[in-house]
């Protein structure tokens, strides 16, 4: 059944309102611990997660304001031809993606424009445009789930290892350091299950994505397959980070080949393109997304059986390479936490595309719309990682 009357309700847009508070929060507690190694004189501590939220902030300024600039030529998106958009001009637009502020003018705009319209602010509108309304928002809350998407696996993944790792080396964990990876798990989690949300209900011809049972079921396989990928990873940097390093550069490279032999179609231009596939290179470091909409059956299957042996084998390796972590009890519960959640996690994964995946008909790319056109905004929704 497709979507025909798609709603942003008052709950849609107060859940936009936590995500931001999330997305703050993750930011400002990984700012105010990477000050703190500082302090304390861990300087190779402080530099890594500092370079994280700057590799985060990085990439998502650069596709943000791409985007904008992207719906300023599209003809459909701007049949006027306007030289601003969303009431900003270009020189804003360049001022507020060079001070790093990007992903909270989009807030800034769809909460503004969310109130209005699911406030009843809008009451002249007919039904029509009141629908189209719904529709932009979806379509807005979706290019920001895009780019949250993005900051998650740049900043929040690679955060919450390093913290964890940090915190078995030293024995303990500060509060802050407790904070920080709360809220790095918490923004990868709210950033999957948004983005898989809003893309289901911005594109029409794709059926929304059931809420209940298959939406639990999907969120606890990503939740587990990538909990137990981290803690594996954390393994080995006990045992040595030059090994962690090499292999998480080695998958990147794998996963951005990957992305270049698919021939992804995700930016109107070649370098960004570039950029674009090496970022989802490191996405798939950490979890698996259809990269070009196409069935994938064979390519998941051999992703996870490299990602059970990486995580099976982590805490073998440490246990024979160092004998005396087999005497201490963190040792024990991370190995039965990655054991069990890497179980778990092919678990949900088998049960949910087996039998909860919602199952459609895919158009092509010239069939978006009702007009039989694509914008700019709805190409790179089709093109983007698929759940």
């Amino acid at each position: 059944m497709l979507q025909t009357d798609i709603r942003y309700t008052k709950l849609r847009w107060l859940l936009t309102l936590v995500g931001l508070l999330l997305y703050v929060g993750d930011i400002w507690t990984d700012i105010g611990l990477s000050i703190k190694y500082l302090l304390d004189g861990q300087y190779i501590c402080s530099a890594l997660t500092f370079s994280f939220v700057l590799a985060g902030l990085l990439v998502t300024q650069i596709f943000s304001h791409v985007w904008y600039e992207d719906d300023l030529e599209d003809a459909l998106m701007n049949p006027r031809g306007q030289a601003t958009v969303l009431g900003m001009s270009r020189c804003k637009l360049v001022v507020f993606h060079l001070c790093g502020a990007g992903i909270f003018t989009r807030y800034y705009h769809l909460l503004k424009s969310g109130f209005k319209v699911v406030w009843n602010l809008t009451a002249s509108l007919n039904q029509e445009e009141r629908k189209e309304a719904h529709h932009r928002l979806f379509c807005q809350a979706t290019d920001l789930s895009m780019l949250k998407l993005f900051e998650a696996f740049l900043e929040s993944a690679p955060q919450l290892l390093v913290q964890i790792y940090m915190a078995q080396d030293q024995g303990e964990a500060s509060i802050l350091q407790c904070f920080s990876m709360v809220f790095s798990c918490l923004n990868i989690v709210w950033a999957l299950v948004d983005y898989r949300r809003c893309l289901r209900r911005s594109l029409p011809h794709i059926q929304q994505m059931p809420s209940g049972l298959p939406t639990l079921i999907y969120l606890l396989y990503k939740l587990c397959t990538i909990s137990s990928h981290i803690l594996g990873y954390s393994l080995l940097l006990i045992l040595t980070p030059y090994c962690v390093i090499a292999l998480v550069a080695i998958l990147w490279l794998l996963g951005t080949m990957w992305s270049h032999v698919l021939g992804t179609n995700f930016c109107s231009t070649r370098r960004h393109e570039f950029v674009y596939r090496t970022v989802v290179g490191f996405i798939l470091t950490f979890t698996f997304f259809n990269v070009k909409g196409q069935d994938t059956r064979i390519e998941m299957i051999v992703y996870y059986f490299l990602y059970s042996l990486i995580n099976m084998t982590s805490p073998l390796l440490l246990a024979l390479l160092k004998p005396e972590v087999r005497t201490e009890t963190f040792f024990f519960v991370i190995g039965g936490v990655i054991f069990g959640t890497s179980i778990l996690g092919l678990v949900f994964l088998v049960l949910y595309y087996h039998l909860l995946h919602p199952r459609e008909e895919r158009r092509q790319a010239d069939e978006v719309d009702e007009s039989g056109k694509q914008t700019e905004a709805t190409g790179r929704m089709n093109n983007f990682l698929q759940p």
